[in-house]
């Protein structure tokens, strides 16, 4: 299990926690130090079933100065977000062809039932 966490984000950080009390193995990637890469956000995407403008932070100043109301396919959107890791909605947490966003941060709980 991976999550891509941002310790100054509460959702990110109420993740973690919920993480950690479970006991499960996981793996945590600070993905504003280490982003990844585009493939690996194709592959996050597939695993969360979900279209690229749906994992984009649409309430960042960033998102609203230079890309709001621009049309983009979804390579781009990923390009994007390659670009400017923190567009990326946050946290996601992975576990084999699974993931989920943390938003709520119980939403992470459906994975760990699939542990047991």
């Amino acid at each position: 299990m991976e999550i891509y966490h941002n310790p100054r984000c509460q959702k990110s950080r109420q993740t973690l926690k919920i993480l950690q009390e479970s006991k499960t193995d996981f793996e945590i990637r600070k993905y504003l130090d280490d982003p990844p890469s585009k493939d690996e956000l194709q592959q996050v995407l597939a695993k969360l079933d979900i279209k690229p403008m749906a994992l984009i932070r649409q309430n960042e100043d960033l998102f609203k100065k230079e890309y709001k109301g621009k049309v983009l396919n979804d390579e781009e959107w990923i390009d994007v977000m390659v670009k400017h890791p923190r567009l990326i909605e946050r946290p996601i947490v992975i576990h084999g062809d699974r993931a989920v966003i943390g938003r709520p941060p119980e939403n992470v709980r459906a994975l760990l039932v699939e542990e047991d």
